[in-house]
């Protein structure tokens, strides 16, 4: 009987969801883009992840400097007090999400954590491996190939956005969601900026008012505040009446 093995062996013979050489060629990119978006969708789904508060800054910052204590404490915060620690059929609400690294990051995930609170962690894979923090909850940290799929999932559920002192990756990542806002390609959702001195010397954004390129109205989408509780404060007045108050979260406020 004639060997077969050559046949067996080929690439070509290989299962495509198992051939890794195919899967991760440049002709399977869409497919690939695919399922990063709906992996993680089906283990929020699962998990009852109705609504996100998205945490942006820093990754060079450590524990003990002060805005890492900051965004610590906000975590903690806004877990207690906005619906992610809710039990019942209804979901967890408002829970911290982040890109799932150190710093700014870890700081957030560790206050919810700390609160006894669900948070996410959106890893992205970077020629530098970032390693994920020990902070965010195992089954809901996640890592993606795509910066535009992982910039999605951070904006598909998020109910506000509070942006710490960061660099290029901050910024990247705080004007693509107001653009989307600006757009209307997404609610408009609280824009809180952490630390008015640092965003008030970085940003000139009259500038570009002044210029014609955006309209003073734009300059409205965002608020500065200088506390956690401030923070919070801020996100729940600038959302009025679209923010959901779980039946439960009034008395978890500390």
């Amino acid at each position: 009987m004639r060997d077969n093995s050559p046949q067996k062996n080929s690439p070509s013979y290989r299962l495509a969801a198992l051939d890794s050489d195919f899967i991760l060629g440049d002709s399977t990119r869409g497919a690939r883009f695919m399922l990063e978006y709906q992996k993680a969708e089906d283990v929020l789904r699962a998990r009852g992840i109705v609504s996100t508060i998205v945490v942006f800054g820093s990754a060079r910052v450590r524990e003990g400097d002060p805005w890492y204590e900051a965004a610590r404490q906000f975590g903690r915060v806004a877990s207690e007090r906005g619906g992610a620690l809710t039990p019942g059929d209804a979901g967890h609400h408002h829970v911290i999400a982040t890109g799932g690294g150190p710093g700014i990051m870890e700081a957030a995930n560790r206050g919810a954590t700390e609160a006894g609170a669900v948070t996410i962690g959106f890893n992205i894979t970077l020629p530098h491996e970032q390693d994920p923090n020990a902070w965010s909850t195992p089954d809901l940290t996640f890592r993606f190939h795509y910066f535009a799929m992982r910039k999605m999932h951070l904006a598909m559920r998020a109910a506000a956005l509070v942006v710490f002192p960061g660099g290029f990756g901050t910024l990247d990542e705080m004007f693509e969601i107001m653009t989307l806002i600006q757009t209307g390609k997404m609610e408009q959702v609280p824009v809180v900026l952490y630390g008015k001195a640092y965003w008030q010397g970085l940003l000139h954004l009259d500038v570009m008012k002044e210029a014609g390129f955006i309209r003073p109205e734009d300059l409205a989408l965002f608020h500065y505040v200088d506390s956690p509780e401030a923070a919070y404060d801020c996100i729940v007045e600038r959302a009025g009446e679209r923010w959901v108050r779980p039946a439960a979260a009034d008395s978890m406020q500390t």
